[in-house]
């Protein structure tokens, strides 16, 4: 079984870090992280891209499961994201499609081997195909702009990131997390911050985290300073990151995260889609949100309040 990061032991431990009560179960047949939740109307368990199975028959054993967890930690719903579409078809009756909370569709590099890399000044040919030729130009003149790259596991840098986010979500109307939130995830051993700098000053940020198991990096944060946009400091700065996925052996780096397939100008990762899409890799989609219901009259409830605190917001 392929298994994400996010449903992994590795996971598990950020969310003890953070406070949050989990449940882990692995078998022959699935594998599943399940993450309690807990809002005013009622406790969910939550699977970001689980449970993993090789089967539908694999993943039917794992709603059973996840069931009986609910039922013992009076949940009111399982918000489940199958990684395989063709899993739609396996959730129970009591299933309905809610918004999706982790990105149902994504863009994907396939990292060539190293045994294709020439020498260590250049990048392999195959790898440079798959980066936009002008925004490699801006890359190999990088130094000459006085633009310096450097990485950190000091969670007291996490403020630079968060300072650039701030900017792009009042601009995008977009949430962002919490500085607790990134705080910890910068302190877990699979994560690592990118900072983009001239003259001392952080022109760009990026958060990646990397899954030895299936040698994955994925782009999971980023923003960029208005000052860093004419020197296209994003776009230099995810080269490095692609670069350095390259040289630790990895197969794949993930965006993580792209609008909907005919999503137009108005969707707030229309600019991220585009700029991902220069790459030149492949579309990933998954089955997408679904809330597998335990209890429909609470349920009911929750979608209701749901929707009053968004007319509220």
């Amino acid at each position: 079984m392929n298994i994400p990061l996010t449903q992994s032991k590795k996971w598990q431990k950020l969310q003890e870090n953070l406070g949050e009560i989990s449940h882990f179960e692995e078998t022959s047949d699935y594998q599943f992280l399940a993450i309690e939740k807990h809002t005013k109307a009622g406790n969910y368990l939550f699977l970001p891209y689980g449970p993993i199975a090789e089967d539908s028959k694999g993943f039917k054993k794992a709603i059973s499961a996840l069931q009986a967890i609910a039922q013992k930690s009076n949940a009111i719903f399982i918000r489940v994201e199958p990684m395989r579409p063709d899993f739609i078809e396996a959730l129970p009756k009591e299933t309905r499609k809610t918004k999706d909370i982790e990105p149902a569709e994504t863009w994907i590099l396939d990292l060539p081997s190293q045994s294709n890399k020439e020498n260590e000044q250049e990048i392999s040919p195959d790898l440079k195909n798959l980066i936009p030729s002008r925004l490699y130009r801006y890359y190999k003149n990088r130094e000459k702009q006085g633009i310096a790259i450097e990485t950190s596991h000091n969670p007291d840098d996490i403020k630079h990131l968060i300072r650039l986010q701030k900017a792009l979500a009042s601009k995008k109307g977009i949430s962002t997390f919490t500085e607790h939130y990134l705080k910890t995830e910068l302190e877990q051993p699979f994560a690592t911050l990118y900072l983009l700098k001239k003259e001392a000053e952080v022109l760009a940020a990026g958060l990646v985290f990397d899954d030895e198991d299936t040698k994955t990096r994925y782009n999971l944060q980023g923003a960029q300073s208005e000052e860093g946009r004419p020197l296209h400091a994003t776009g230099i700065l995810t080269i490095q990151l692609i670069i350095d996925a390259y040289n630790k052996g990895y197969k794949t780096f993930d965006f993580w995260g792209i609008a909907p397939e005919g999503a137009d100008s108005s969707h707030p990762w229309y600019g991220f889609t585009a700029f991902k899409k220069t790459f030149n890799g492949r579309e990933q989609k998954y089955a997408g949100t679904y809330d597998v219901v335990i209890k429909p009259n609470k349920y009911k409830i929750f979608k209701t309040l749901q929707k009053l605190q968004k007319i509220i917001k």
